[in-house]
């Protein structure tokens, strides 16, 4: 019945329709799946300057869903998306340069996009952010900086930020050196089951940094990474005689 009514509108050129139609056919709602269609409903209303229609034809031509995979094609379209501020899209284009898909890499420019998509809350681009700032990818080398973009996505519970900011506490890198704090957060990020974090817990358990050294405690966190491929846990554990 929402097809039915999403249709009719749809056919008026109503951009918003065209995009629930896309969605439709992309995922078998109310429909039979079809990608050609819903490719077919999405560049309508992107060609009408809908954001998120924009945004996701520059998917589905990235990922050859529904059509040829086509890198450039799928820029083009992130970047419409992205200078009508919508921040997914600003952060997948930062992204594109950072690794040259579909542009000529170019640190910089990937660094001007993602902090457009980190200012607006999206946790993945500022972990990227921080990342960019803790080595001086595209910007000035700033350590602070790092920390505090790092710290905004963590707090918002990316795995990957949590655990840099752990390892960001062990070292002392923007913060005052803090153990303890570094178990909290690296903690975090382990429980969501992100490999480098129970890696290093497995460490802070035998090293006996923010955490009294258990030996069982370690090596139940390395066995949890090596399950994962971890190669520095299987080395730990093979060391550790397990």
């Amino acid at each position: 019945e929402a097809v039915k009514w999403y249709r009719q509108a749809a056919e008026q050129g109503v951009a918003e329709a065209q995009f629930n139609m896309g969605g439709c056919y992309l995922n078998g709602t109310g429909v039979a799946k079809d990608q050609q269609e819903a490719v077919k409903w999405y560049r309508q209303a992107a060609e009408q300057g809908f954001a998120e229609a924009q945004f996701n034809l520059g998917v589905c031509y990235m990922n050859g869903t529904g059509v040829t995979q086509d890198a450039q094609e799928a820029v083009k379209w992130y970047r419409q998306a992205a200078e009508q501020g919508f921040a997914e899209a600003q952060f997948i284009l930062g992204g594109c340069y950072l690794n040259g898909t579909g542009v000529t890499q170019d640190a910089q420019e990937a660094v001007r996009w993602i902090s457009k998509s980190a200012k607006q809350g999206v946790a993945k681009a500022q972990c990227i952010l921080g990342l960019c700032y803790l080595n001086g990818t595209g910007v000035t080398q700033d350590a602070q900086e790092a920390v505090r973009w790092i710290s905004k996505s963590a707090k918002q519970g990316v795995a990957e930020a949590q655990c840099i900011l752990g390892a960001c506490y062990i070292e002392g890198i923007g913060v005052t050196q803090d153990a303890k704090e570094a178990v909290r957060w690296i903690s975090k990020s382990a429980k969501q089951g992100y490999a480098p974090a129970q890696c290093a817990m497995g460490y802070l358990y035998e090293a006996g940094l923010g955490v009294r050294k258990n030996r069982t405690e370690a090596i139940k966190w390395y066995r949890k990474a090596a399950a994962q491929g971890s190669k520095d846990a299987i080395e730990r554990l093979r060391e550790l005689g397990e």
